[in-house]
């Protein structure tokens, strides 16, 4: 042998002898997903990457193209898959009474199979069993997103949500909160059926001075202005934004607190007097404070069209057992009875509503994607509606990028979690969700998933549908 293919076997053996011991002596990771296109939710850019999972958080980020900076145990190839952090639905309730604790707790599995690994309860009557799953889920012993809660809601006296508590005084407010603190719950949520506007504001005000975080529904008794001094953090549906964009949102809150209008009353003149130059103003005010608006379109959308759309072949259905669908009958038989007008309005409301949050988003508010399913709201349906929520965004207009923002990057800064979620980020707790094709083409594409990460738990494709089926309710048929 040549001298010169001598030295070329040395340096070749040397070579892999040295490639193998770099490689034994790598780090092992729980979890390497290779070639994933990342998408950035800040910028929109897509960057293909490596990502390295350990211990349920994202270790590192290395290039696809350059040599992997880990071993690890288990390797998934996202080669032309698009990777997100999982979805967040930032507005949903858990609620129903006893009767309806299995079929709510079987929702979790429901909500993770379509890609939402965080929820925010927005109130409910079934604080225990909440704060009891959420344990569950965060120790790995119960499948389902994280939860964030706001236990039961604040309202006044003879409150219309069962749970409530009920404030009709100052000490009111003091006992409300302290039991929130006790509970551990992570928001304040307020109400608007009963409570006064005094009592509201009141209330908002101490629970901010307590560094709690606060949304809700507002008394139509007050101005959007006066919600905004006592410090809201996020305003709960669009109702509200609105009638603090209409010339006479002085005189009807008046005539309302006289109550010589009512509520549904007031919803046509509040969208005739909607003023762009007042608008632009009180957008402004809502971006300055920090305001987040959860605008619900989705729910909106099916509620005022019960009377045209037939849900009896919905394909959800079967995931509702008989007591929770009759809990619908209240919003369907309303439809059905409302008359001519009121039902024209409700649609015209509704379109009504898709360009104001056009314009919100457009003015810079930060929106949280809610999708309000729960008990009672007829044919909004756990999981699926937050997809149709973000869909719902694009068709008014928002870019995908931006609707996708909404959900768990949004969320996290609203409910100041964003240390830890909202982006695929070195550090971060290793919620992602990889979809088959280009969310940012087409936002139906969020539906198509093939792999939901939760913190160090991974479920496919096939496990997924598999957790769809366990969800299936049996139902009794009679011979």
């Amino acid at each position: 042998m040549s001298i010169f293919l001598k030295t070329l076997s040395i340096i070749v053996l040397s070579l892999f002898i040295l490639t193998g011991c770099n490689e034994n002596s790598k780090e092992m990771v729980d979890l390497i997903i290779q070639n994933g296109n990342i998408i950035n939710l800040e910028t929109g850019k897509i960057q293909q990457k490596d990502i390295y999972i350990s211990n349920g958080r994202i270790k590192e980020l290395g290039n696809s193209d350059e040599i992997p900076l880990y071993k690890g145990n288990k390797l998934i190839n996202a080669k032309g898959k698009y990777i997100l952090p999982g979805f967040w639905d930032n507005h949903v309730h858990f609620r129903g009474g006893k009767d309806l604790i299995s079929n709510n707790k079987n929702f979790l599995k429901v909500f993770l199979a379509n890609g939402i690994t965080t929820v925010r309860d927005a109130g409910g009557d079934l604080t225990p069993n909440v704060m009891q799953w959420r344990k569950g889920i965060s120790e790995g012993t119960l499948t389902g997103p994280d939860i964030y809660t706001s236990g039961p809601k604040i309202d006044g006296p003879g409150a219309t949500w069962a749970g409530s508590l009920e404030v009709e005084n100052e000490l009111d407010i003091e006992k409300a909160l302290d039991s929130l603190t006790n509970l551990k719950t992570d928001f304040v949520k307020l109400y608007d059926s009963k409570i006064s506007g005094e009592l509201y504001l009141k209330t908002i005000i101490e629970a901010e001075n307590r560094g709690l975080i606060t949304s809700g529904h507002m008394p139509f008794t007050v101005n959007l202005n006066e919600t905004v001094e006592a410090g809201i953090d996020a305003i709960e549906h669009l109702y509200y934004v609105m009638k603090g964009c209409s010339y006479l949102e002085n005189m009807l809150t008046k005539q309302l607190q006289d109550k010589t209008i009512g509520f549904w009353e007031a919803m046509p003149l509040l969208q005739e007097s909607y003023e762009e130059g007042i608008a632009e103003k009180t957008f402004a005010s809502l971006k300055t404070n920090n305001i987040f608006v959860v605008p619900t379109l989705h729910i909106g959308e099916v509620l005022s069209y019960l009377d045209e759309v037939n849900h009896s072949e919905d394909s959800y259905l079967k995931y509702l057992e008989d007591a929770f669908i009759k809990t619908y009958e209240g919003r369907i038989n309303g439809a059905l009875k409302a008359s001519a007008e009121r039902r024209r309005d409700r649609k015209e409301l509704n379109t009504f509503f898709g360009k104001l949050t056009h314009d919100l988003n457009k003015a810079g508010v930060g929106l949280l994607a809610g999708s309000d399913c729960g008990a009672y709201n007829s044919y909004v349906y756990p999981g699926i509606s937050l997809h149709k929520e973000l869909e719902a965004m694009v068709r008014i207009g928002i870019p995908p990028i931006e609707a996708l923002r909404t959900s768990a990057y949004n969320g996290s800064v609203f409910l100041k979690k964003n240390n830890d979620y909202g982006s695929v980020t070195k550090g971060k707790i290793s919620d992602l969700v990889l979809l088959a094709e280009n969310p940012l083409e087409n936002i139906s594409n969020t539906q198509k998933i093939d792999f939901v990460i939760k913190g160090d738990k991974v479920f496919n494709s096939k496990e997924l549908r598999e957790l769809m089926k366990e969800a299936e309710i049996e139902k009794n048929i009679n011979p």
